[in-house]
């Protein structure tokens, strides 16, 4: 496996905080995000290169496995445990002892002739690592179920994302991690989703909330708008006469999609914000002046 110095990657010493890794990574993944580069290959790998490189440094104990034993940092625990049986062995066993840093160089051989070895007549079955990935969405990418697919350590990863998904959500796929060794079972591949939100919309759980603008005319004496929904469909709404600055109303069943639910949504909550008139000609202007005089008459 080809080594990939994460620091470089990042552009941060080895000596960084997980602050400053953090900062890093959300630097570089807006600059090399797919999105802003759909057709730059180079940017889309160095976008999974970054990606790679947050999963292992911005996680406290990938980075200390990382530091410890290079590219074969993911066999650590695998290692560990064949270190100990090499320490059984008794007086004519022998103990490796590496430790330290291993820079990522000369490891994987000595990996590869300790997992290979046949120890009383059968080989020791190793469970893969797990793996941790981080998938970035937008809000209304989720709004629908749909397939997508990303790549992570070179492998293609094509999974179903259901309508509903939140921020934070970490799913897990079994087996997906890293392989086995020596047929031993794949460890399991969890995937955590980072969503943007990219609309107008405030997202409560399944709730949504926005603010819409009506003119004072609409507003005192009632009428009826138009608005649009976070799956760009129009709809009327009423608006009641006297109307003030702030009150809300709620759309039933116009929110976000349930999780795993289908066909049950939340609620979609309405703001209004009154837009005062300006640019007023002589006579508005002499008209709100009569309105103020009537409203002041006992």
């Amino acid at each position: 496996m080809e080594y990939i110095d994460y620091y470089q990657v990042l552009g941060v010493p080895k000596t960084a905080s997980i602050e400053d890794i953090k900062k890093a990574y959300r630097k570089l993944a807006r600059k090399y995000h797919p999105d802003l580069n759909p057709n730059d290959k180079e940017a889309h790998k160095k976008f999974q290169q970054i990606n790679e490189a947050n999963e292992v440094l911005g996680d406290p104990d990938n980075r200390k496995k990382y530091d410890q034993y290079g590219k074969d940092w993911k066999h650590a625990e695998q290692f560990e445990q064949a270190r100990q049986q090499q320490r059984s062995y008794g007086p004519g066993g022998s103990d490796y002892g590496f430790g330290g840093e291993m820079g990522g160089e000369g490891f994987s051989d000595f990996f590869e002739s300790l997992f290979g070895r046949k120890t009383e007549g059968r080989r020791h079955r190793y469970r893969g690592s797990d793996v941790q990935a981080e998938l970035n969405l937008n809000l209304s990418d989720v709004y629908n179920t749909h397939q997508q697919t990303f790549t992570i350590n070179g492998r293609n990863i094509r999974i179903t994302i259901p309508a509903g998904a939140e921020d934070g959500q970490k799913i897990k796929l079994p087996g997906r991690g890293e392989p086995g060794i020596n047929g031993g079972p794949g460890g399991d591949l969890y995937i955590t989703f980072n969503i943007h939100n990219n609309t107008t919309f405030k997202r409560h759980g399944n709730d949504l909330s926005t603010t819409v603008d009506i003119d004072l005319y609409t507003a005192v004496l009632g009428g009826e708008i138009t608005i649009d929904t976070i799956d760009n469909k129009k709809i009327k709404l009423k608006v009641n006469p006297e109307t003030q600055s702030g009150a809300k109303t709620r759309l039933k069943g116009k929110g976000f999609p349930v999780y795993k639910s289908d066909g049950n949504f939340g609620d979609l909550y309405i703001t209004f914000n009154i837009m005062l008139p300006t640019s007023l000609s002589q006579q508005e202007k002499e008209l709100f002046e009569k309105l103020r005089q009537m409203r002041a008459q006992p």
